[in-house]
């Protein structure tokens, strides 16, 4: 089998968002989107002695016509949306919302978050919505860490929790309107894998820290991001030291996007639309 070579490799840069800093691999002026995904954003915070878990974090606002997932690697996410759920999702976990039509959510440190060392280390992707989803009723989705399969190879040195998509056999527990393939992966330092990722997929690799060697490419440290092309069914990676990775692929949905801060759309039209319905409260209201 052909191994994928890499198109890009984009450096995680800080940014702020509303006063919270966050690594921002893309968009960027140079890559706007890998198709299906718009956005990923890695935050690492400390929520201080003396603050109040339901006072910080990211309050209510809205979201229409894509997926905003949560992978939760320290602390924890408290979501509360529009729709009536509430729903905690602690480190190892994921919470898959798909927004549809629209929902009003905020997600926030839980309540023990001071008795759980008080860091909090998350990556939020948004996923693209085909246009025949875009209206669809609101799903939001908790996926706790015992509850996501996880594949061991080398006595546990390569870990692969299975989000979504199917790998190895195993199937992720999340269903999604377009296939999606999420690995949340671990692996220790010296040992190499061959990943298979399917052929008309896009495909990305994020490293959240740590450093690996890409076969045919060289050595990435992490906070980068490697976007692959399309050119062959599995790549391999070497991890020189400790390293935790997220590996997402993707049919793409090839149908024009135009957004505008939460709302993402086909259409100009569409989006003027969102802003008129949420002003008007048809996408519910969250009271904190």
């Amino acid at each position: 089998m052909k191994n994928r070579t890499v198109e890009r490799m984009l450096y995680a840069e800080v940014v702020d968002m509303g006063g919270m800093p966050v690594r921002q691999p893309f968009p960027t002026q140079q890559v706007n989107q890998i198709d299906p995904f718009l956005l990923l954003h890695h935050h690492v915070s400390r929520v201080p002695e003396g603050v109040i878990p339901q006072k910080s974090g990211v309050g209510p606002h809205p979201h229409r016509g894509f997926s905003p997932v949560t992978f939760v690697y320290k602390g924890g996410v408290h979501h509360r949306d529009s729709r009536g759920n509430n729903s905690v999702v602690y480190e190892g976990g994921t919470q898959w919302m798909q927004a549809g039509m629209g929902v009003i959510h905020s997600e926030r440190p839980p309540a023990d978050i001071h008795e759980r060392g008080g860091e909090q280390e998350i990556i939020q992707l948004w996923v693209n919505l085909p246009r025949s989803h875009k209206m669809n009723q609101p799903e939001y989705i908790p996926l706790q860490a015992e509850d996501t399969p996880v594949l061991e190879i080398e006595g546990g040195k390569v870990r692969i929790r299975i989000v979504t998509g199917e790998f190895a056999g195993i199937v992720g527990p999340i269903k999604t309107p377009t296939p999606i393939l999420a690995l949340r992966i671990e692996m220790k330092a010296e040992t190499t894998y061959c990943f298979p990722v399917p052929e008309n997929y896009n495909a990305f690799l994020y490293l959240l820290d740590g450093r690996v060697r890409y076969e045919g490419f060289g050595e990435v440290d992490g906070h980068h991001l490697l976007v692959l092309n399309k050119d062959g069914e599995n790549f391999t990676i070497t991890a020189k030291k400790d390293t935790r990775l997220l590996l997402m692929a993707g049919k793409p949905l090839e149908e024009p996007v135009v957004s505008h801060g939460p709302f993402v759309m086909n259409t100009q039209t569409e989006i003027m639309q969102a802003m008129r319905d949420y002003q008007m409260g048809k996408m519910g209201i969250l009271i904190e």
